[in-house]
């Protein structure tokens, strides 16, 4: 259990050799303790919102360093507190004696993501929001950045919030008839209520279905390379990767167990997955292995289907791509070894895989027709994100809420259409309402629940 009245320390730079290092204060008394150990004479609590130079000493008078304060007066900060911020050089000895002298003080090391749940209980954000803090420290790419972004400044937020206010609106012109149901007197007009509940649990239902999409973006698409043993994927993944990274031989079947590396092309992380050759299997080993890549097709979003152009024949090809290729995964067919390849064979190959198909020829050793895949890939990505509502859902704690959310709202309006009483209605309604705040973090009483939110967070956070 945090203690809010306390002071919190913590270094918010990550640790090791560096110019400048950041230590971060919260508390009430955050600028009385810097303030006796200043050495200038001009800081002196509570100070403005600015930047004081100074030079702070330890308990003997001796010099730890010489600093620059950035003071953050209450309520006007990141927590909503009084917050000091310490640019120190970045020693990790210097770091480490500054931040002990004022625990000897009596400031306390913060936890992780300490900072952020106190700008959460003061209300300088809501739980959404401080849950757009953590997934943007951890982006590390465009697509992931806008998803974080977009959820740090609020847009899902007030929309939860939006559906929320419907709710208590609909709540509460029920209750009212509850409460002069003896004068049989009628607040809500049943039909609209309706039409407008329906509304909202179309909205909810689009958020959750956007979760697929939203999911692969934070963790990478999901793009398996597969095909028969020899066509060269291997070779495709360490060219596309531009290091060696997967065994490459002669031999049939040398990759037995799914390789999985992350590349990340116009800002979107793809995770390319290298798997077992399909084949009828030599040994349980292999056997292993090609389910594997049987299950690593069935969840992937992207299939890139190697073939040996030179040597593979294209019925056995569109053979394969009918057992293997799933609704809703965009399939790419490449035709490796253009390079051993003739005239003829690429004709057959672009005559006869056509769409929904779409054919590539390329040489993996010659590393031709690979800019042209990883345009593909691109291309591809941009198709399965259009029809996207604006705001897209990649959180499972908020994907499980509006899942019992949209559970209670289809009650709402199975009810409203069969008659039910209008208190079981209202307490479907409350139900709703309930879980949107969970996703918003009012009306929250569960510490385990925000121990295991804030737990993600980086100390200094």
């Amino acid at each position: 259990m945090y203690h809010h009245s306390d002071n919190i320390i913590a270094r918010s730079t990550p640790p090791g050799r560096s110019a400048i290092a950041v230590i971060r204060m919260s508390g009430p008394g955050v600028f009385d303790l810097v303030a006796r150990r200043a050495g200038n004479k001009k800081f002196k609590a509570p100070p403005k919102r600015q930047l004081f130079f100074s030079t702070l000493f330890d308990d003997k008078g001796q010099i730890l360093d010489e600093v620059v304060l950035a003071c953050f007066p209450e309520p006007n900060s990141y927590t909503g507190e009084n917050i000091i911020e310490i640019s120190c050089h970045g020693s990790n000895f210097i770091v480490q004696q500054i931040i002990e002298q004022f625990v000897r003080d009596g400031a306390r090391p913060a936890g992780p993501g300490e900072f952020t749940m106190r700008a959460f209980f003061n209300g300088k954000m809501d739980l959404a929001r401080a849950e757009g803090v953590i997934d943007l420290i951890d982006s590390e790419n465009r697509s992931q950045h806008q998803l974080a972004i977009g959820q740090l400044r609020g847009g899902f937020s007030e929309r939860i919030a939006g559906l929320r206010d419907r709710l208590i609106h609909f709540a509460s012109l029920i209750e009212l008839e509850l409460d002069f149901g003896e004068e049989d007197v009628e607040f809500a007009d049943k039909g609209e209520l309706e039409k407008s509940v329906i509304e909202i649990n179309s909205f909810i239902s689009d958020l959750i279905d956007s979760f697929s999409m939203g999911n692969v973006i934070k963790k990478g698409i999901s793009t398996v390379i597969a095909g028969r043993p020899n066509a060269g994927k291997s070779t495709l993944l360490n060219a596309i990767l531009e290091e060696e990274r997967a065994i490459v031989s002669d031999i049939e079947g040398t990759t037995r167990d799914a390789i999985e590396e992350v590349i990340h092309l116009d800002g979107v992380a793809f995770r390319l997955i290298d798997t077992a050759g399909i084949r009828e299997a030599g040994d349980v080993v292999e056997e292993m292995g090609i389910k594997i890549t049987l299950e690593k097709i069935a969840h992937s979003a992207i299939l890139i289907y190697l073939f040996d152009l030179a040597l593979s024949s294209i019925d056995e090809v569109l053979a394969d791509l009918e057992n293997v290729a799933k609704p809703g995964i965009k399939v790419i067919v490449v035709g490796n070894k253009l390079d051993l390849a003739n005239e003829s064979q690429l004709k057959a190959a672009q005559g006869k895989i056509v769409l929904p198909y779409h054919f590539l020829p390329v040489s993996s050793v010659e590393k031709k027709g690979l800019q042209e895949l990883k345009n593909l890939l691109i291309e591809h990505f941009h198709e399965l994100d259009s029809g996207q509502t604006d705001t897209v859902l990649h959180n499972s704690r908020h994907y499980n809420a509006l899942l019992r959310c949209r559970e209670s709202l289809e009650k709402v309006i199975e009810g409203l259409k069969a008659g039910v009483p209008a208190d079981l209605v209202a307490m479907d309604i409350r139900h709703a309402m309930g879980q949107l705040n969970t996703i918003l973090g009012r009306g929250i009483s569960s510490d385990d629940l925000l121990q295991n939110i804030f737990s993600r967070f980086c100390i200094g956070k």
